[in-house]
């Protein structure tokens, strides 16, 4: 297996010193972004599109570090109702799969996306325990007349290229759980579609990351590596805990998600929160987790996500790479 880090975190730092810092952690592995909600400061897209030698020169300074370049990450909403965020998170997908075919990158990481309602709507919705046929109504326009025309035309293209767009389960897209990502994966019979693990949004839903692995099995090609704690303020509140607000554009730390949305404040005494790899769960469920994930591919790539804000940059990721590290020894004895 191989375990990295998505750069995001480093956003501020160049490739290079990114690089260096994965190395002095031990890690070998790197996921760099290319759109979406977010700009690619470590991946100069136009001058890769265009230019032979600049992909040779891109691609060995990851070798220079002893770094490979597993995936890229396009997270956005390629179906979202206001067609300023659809038009361009749909492009960055689809130009996504197409630099890491000229990379020789085999995955390219996303969200499923989310439309409106019914083809009127404004805004996007997540249509969930859909105990009123209204909700039914609702969830087979969002899979029917747009998720599953976009995603047919995104398995064609990822095949032809011979990359794997692995598809992060996270709420507010339809694709959240291991059935989801399974009904999509069924009816556009799916070959180069397939399914992000990352543990952080099942913790929080109830769902066992290990026996998610199980269900899922080889369609699991990509993974991630990020925790969650369940805070004591879920025993009240559950963990549908809508007690956001709203953060202006333009103001300071403002992070835009496309158009004129951004990114909302979390709420104090949250009933959950994202954590370093091994401050929500121990190593045991680590070692299980990796085990699992080494079962359906030895060459899986697990590249850290740090989004845990009571940690910094590097203080973070060093922790999550310890956990990983130290979880990951059990199982390469194992195999000898």
């Amino acid at each position: 297996m191989r375990f990295g880090a998505y750069t995001a975190v480093l956003h501020d730092r160049p490739l290079a010193e990114v690089l260096g810092l994965l190395r002095e952690l031990g890690l070998d592995s790197a996921e760099v972004n290319s759109g979406g909600f977010l700009p690619a400061p470590h991946l100069p897209i136009a001058t890769l599109r265009t230019s032979a030698d600049a992909r040779s020169e891109y691609l060995g300074l990851f070798a220079d570090h002893g770094i490979t370049l597993t995936a890229l990450n396009c997270n956005g909403n390629p179906l979202h109702a206001d067609p300023e965020v659809r038009g361009k998170h749909a492009a960055d997908v689809r130009e996504a799969i197409e630099l890491a075919a000229l990379l020789g990158v085999r995955r390219v990481v996303t969200m499923s996306g989310l439309p409106g309602t019914d083809p009127g709507a404004a805004l996007p919705a997540w249509t969930v325990l859909p105990w009123d046929s209204a909700y039914l109504d609702a969830r087979d326009y969002q899979w029917n007349s747009v998720a599953l025309p976009y995603w047919r035309d995104i398995q064609v293209r990822a095949a032809a290229a011979d990359v794997h767009v692995c598809i992060e389960m996270h709420p507010h897209n339809i694709v959240y759980n291991p059935a989801t990502m399974l009904r999509l994966a069924e009816s556009i019979n799916a070959t180069h579609v397939a399914a992000e693990m990352d543990p952080s949004h099942l913790f929080w839903q109830g769902i066992d990351p290990v026996a998610a692995i199980g269900a899922l099995g080889d369609l699991v090609r990509n993974a991630a590596a990020k925790d969650t704690r369940i805070n004591p303020a879920a025993l009240v509140n559950g963990v549908l805990d809508d007690r956001h607000s709203r953060v202006a554009a333009g103001s300071p730390g403002a992070v835009s998600l496309g158009g004129r949305y951004t990114l909302s404040a979390w709420p104090e005494n949250s009933s959950w929160d994202f954590v370093a790899v091994g401050r929500g769960h121990d190593t045991a469920f680590w070692t299980r987790f990796l085990a699992a994930l080494r079962a359906v591919d030895p060459d899986m790539a697990v590249n850290i996500e740090h989004e845990d804000a009571e940690l910094g940059q590097r203080e973070g990721l060093a922790f999550a790479a310890r956990t990983l590290l130290e979880c990951a020894g059990p199982l390469d004895r194992a195999t000898v």
